[in-house]
């Protein structure tokens, strides 16, 4: 049988399949079956030549007895009872040299021939128990050639009190020969019976199992010369057992292995577009921040009012393809940690902010001025600015002066060891569908036109930390995320 794949398709990452099937399941079970079933036939066999043997025995003694039933009374002592031509029909149907019969304590010579070779062996069938018999047949057909036994044994009715005892001396050949004859016709009765068993097996097995595993195999081949097909996804066949439940957890799983790849495809492309893009895009915005600069010495008061929304409009776009490049890194660098104090860089975001003197947006650094954690500073600066500049977002599309715009970062060392830092707003909160793709870039945005990648990077670089940051449910309205970190803070001391 064919192995179901080759050496020549490549996979996803470039390297070669290794899927050649050297020796098939389904042949092995074959031979599985035809060994179990002849090693059942040889438990059995051997017991069933034991009885054959005794039951070939008993039927010499049967017919010893029936002959002594028409047998005359010999007149003298040691005289056979039947005739010369009775005796040899006798010992040529027996194929025997003695053939007696006791009964009633008196012993009959039935018939024997002129010289009787020396007996090797004597066998009382009476008295054999299934061990010995089973022994005395293993030794007949092993021995059996060239001796010459006595056997002896009860027959006729059981209860009856004058119940005769046979006796015969015979070439123990002849009982050798019956029982080869035997044993090969049950052997080829054996073969048969495995041959046929086996075939319903295979055929059983194949349908059942081999064939829908062979299917899986060659859809997972399919699949990985070209995941993102999605006709190539396995077509579940509704099995009710385990085989329909791994097409259905292979059909899944495929499906979203091909969305996934699809999605990593869009990404790639989407990062190449904008490397290529990114230079360009800088120097134009450094250009446009030289030009701002000159409109400073403009004394015109429309000018001097557009300025500084100009000057954050261009922080802001510099700012925004910095971060996409930064996050387009396959790696985040690890952290370099140095003891901080958590107020001064928290107070650092609030400068940077990108918020006009007329926001209406406060700012609150509940953080102790003493309160200390072991970060790199640059990275968890980015953590921070990007959770303050996404609380900014949700606060600016609110113009109603009545409402309250207030970001708050506080930090406090918890009871197991952690250090809790929390960036909260009294904004709208976030929608079930920011909710649900949460620091996942490109579909985590809480708004409309945003990218997510704020909350991504802040994620991964909290991670870096050995930390982990969530979504925060509180009974008070607006967002707050909170960042948990395995390094213990330094409480403020009075």
């Amino acid at each position: 049988m064919k192995g179901t794949g080759g050496t020549g398709r490549m996979g996803v990452n470039g390297t070669p399949f290794k899927t050649a099937v050297r020796r098939p399941l389904s042949t092995s079970l074959l031979w599985l079956t035809i060994l179990a079933v002849m090693l059942a036939e040889v438990l059995i066999f051997v017991p069933s030549v034991a009885h054959f043997r005794l039951e070939w025995l008993r039927q010499k003694l049967e017919t010893a007895a029936a002959a002594g039933l028409t047998a005359e009374q010999p007149k003298e002592p040691g005289e056979a009872a039947l005739g010369p031509r009775q005796q040899a029909a006798l010992l040529r149907a027996l194929e025997a040299d003695l053939v007696a019969i006791a009964s009633g304590g008196t012993t009959r010579l039935l018939a024997r021939k002129e010289t009787i070779p020396t007996l090797d062996r004597q066998i009382d069938i009476g008295r054999n128990r299934w061990p010995t018999q089973i022994a005395g047949a293993v030794d007949t057909l092993v021995f059996g050639g060239n001796r010459t036994i006595r056997v002896l044994g009860p027959v006729g009715d059981e209860e009856s009190p004058r119940r005769a005892v046979a006796e015969v001396v015979f070439p123990e050949r002849k009982l050798r020969a019956a029982m080869l004859a035997y044993a090969r016709n049950v052997f080829l009765v054996s073969i048969l019976i495995a041959l046929f068993a086996a075939s319903l097996v295979y055929a059983a097995i194949t349908l059942l199992l081999i064939r829908p595993i062979r299917a899986m195999t060659q859809s997972m081949l399919r699949f990985g010369e070209s995941p993102t097909d999605a006709s190539r996804l396995i077509q579940p066949s509704g099995r009710p057992d385990e085989i329909g439940a791994a097409e259905a957890e292979l059909a899944g799983m495929q499906a979203t292995l091909a969305a996934t790849l699809r999605e990593q495809r869009h990404l790639a492309d989407l990062g190449l577009a904008v490397s290529k893009i990114n230079h360009d895009l800088r120097n134009i915005l450094a250009s446009a921040q030289m030009v701002s600069d000159r409109l400073a010495d403009i004394q015109e008061p429309r000018v001097q009012r557009a300025l500084p929304l100009l000057l954050r409009s261009l922080d802001r776009a510099l700012v925004y393809t910095q971060t996409v490049m930064s996050y387009g890194k396959a790696v985040e660098e690890a952290p370099t940690r140095r003891h901080v104090r958590l107020h001064r860089l928290v107070a650092d975001v609030f400068e940077v902010a990108p918020v006009g003197p007329d926001s209406g947006i406060e700012f609150v650094n509940g953080v102790p001025e003493d309160f200390e954690i072991e970060v790199d500073a640059d990275q968890f600066f980015r953590a921070v600015n990007n959770l303050c500049r996404n609380a900014v977002q949700a606060l600016e599309g609110e113009a109603d002066g009545v409402l309250v715009r207030r970001v708050t970062v506080e930090a406090f060392a918890a009871e197991d060891g952690t250090t809790v830092i929390r960036v909260a707003d009294t904004g709208p909160g976030l929608p079930p569908r920011a909710r649900e793709n949460l620091f996942k870039a490109f579909r985590g945005s809480g708004r409309a036109g945003g990218t997510g990648l704020g909350l991504a990077i802040a994620a991964e670089i909290v991670e870096a930390h050995g930390g982990r940051i969530d979504l925060v449910d509180e009974p008070r309205a607006g967002a707050c995320f909170e960042i948990r970190l395995p390094l213990r803070g330094t409480l403020p001391t009075s």
